[in-house]
């Protein structure tokens, strides 16, 4: 018989299907977004070097004392924030979002328009 596919492994399709078309450039480095139960990470990514340019996560000690009181939707913000502040002082203005199969809702959604808020272009 057929065995159900679980939740994590229809995203990973999906996140696959997308990243066939999409890719990082030196000029639009890729966004990309994981998010766990408790905690969001964020890079972004020149895929024609295979490098990570600027990084940032819920577990970031710049911003961990602020996400005590904050749920996870708005810890995603945060996260976004610094994402975008980090990015904007690397030279980085302007990427390419990649959702890594996640629906864009809720946390995926917040951290960019966080990222949006500190001056990143998509």
């Amino acid at each position: 018989m057929f065995k159900k596919r679980d939740r994590n492994e229809v995203r990973q399709i999906r996140h696959a299907r997308v990243r066939k078309k999409v890719s990082g450039t030196p000029e639009r480095p890729r966004l990309c977004v994981f998010r766990s139960n408790t905690m969001i990470y964020a890079q972004i990514i020149d895929d024609t070097k295979g490098v990570t340019l600027v990084q940032a996560s819920s577990q970031d000690p710049a911003i961990r004392e602020e996400l005590g009181e904050l749920n996870k939707t708005g810890a995603s913000k945060a996260v976004g924030k610094l994402v975008g502040e980090r990015a904007l002082k690397a030279g980085i203005d302007q990427v390419v979002f990649d959702r890594s199969g996640y629906v864009y809702a809720g946390r995926v959604a917040s951290l960019a328009d966080g990222a949006r808020e500190a001056g990143l272009k998509f």
